[in-house]
């Protein structure tokens, strides 16, 4: 049986009215020892020809997604390559004004997957849902993109960085919503915020000119 809880939504209308929409629980993960594992009761193959199998599946797709195809698997869905530039490189202006991305620039951040309708449906008609008491809330802030903006300036402003946790703490977003609008601000010239160090190491300092 497995159970969801009804999650509450951002006002993305900013018209007051919150709903809330169904969210499964995931309490575990099934890692592929274990698939293998469940495979083989079912099957005259043994867990470690399955698992072998699975690894073999892992390493051609790596080769064909690597390659720029897309991969579907019939009944599971479609895995495609998605791109994106390296952190800390500043995006090409469509105008041609700014520094041309080369492919040192740019490496493949995700790999993107639409499930087949058919495994859509086949797990919907085998779930059976129980619904827990508890309602989750969305962390949202009472400010305002510019309030926040203006926030984060005053904090520069007797402070000399600033992480993703303590914008989170000063304006109530969420901590990935705030790690989000930091990025942003951080790829806006005229925000006047900037950023230094990389991955758990990056804060947010105040831009200046040679920033820019």
């Amino acid at each position: 049986m497995a159970k969801y809880v009804m999650q509450e939504m951002a006002d993305m209308r900013n018209d007051g009215e919150k709903v809330l929409y169904p969210r499964m629980l995931i309490t575990r993960c099934c890692d592929s020892d274990e698939l293998a594992e469940l495979i083989s009761r079912y099957s005259t193959l043994s867990r470690g020809e399955i698992k072998a199998s699975l690894d073999l599946l892992v390493q051609e797709m790596t080769r064909l997604l690597a390659g720029g195809y897309s991969v579907k698997l019939d009944g599971i869905g479609l895995f495609s390559p998605s791109l994106a530039l390296v952190e800390d490189k500043e995006r090409e202006n469509v105008d041609g004004s700014s520094t041309h991305r080369n492919a040192k620039s740019i490496e493949v951040s995700d790999i993107k997957f639409r499930a087949d309708r058919n495994l859509i449906s086949d797990v919907n008609t085998h779930c059976h849902l129980e619904r827990e008491n508890s309602v989750i809330r969305c962390n949202t802030s009472k400010f305002s993109p510019e309030e926040r903006l203006s926030m984060a300036l005053d904090y520069l402003d007797t402070n000399h960085s600033m992480t993703v946790s303590e914008y989170e703490r000063l304006t109530g977003l969420s901590h990935t919503s705030a790690g989000r609008e930091l990025k942003k601000w951080s790829e806006t010239p005229d925000s006047g915020i900037f950023f230094k160090g990389r991955g758990s190491h990056k804060v947010y300092i105040r831009r200046n000119r040679s920033d820019v």
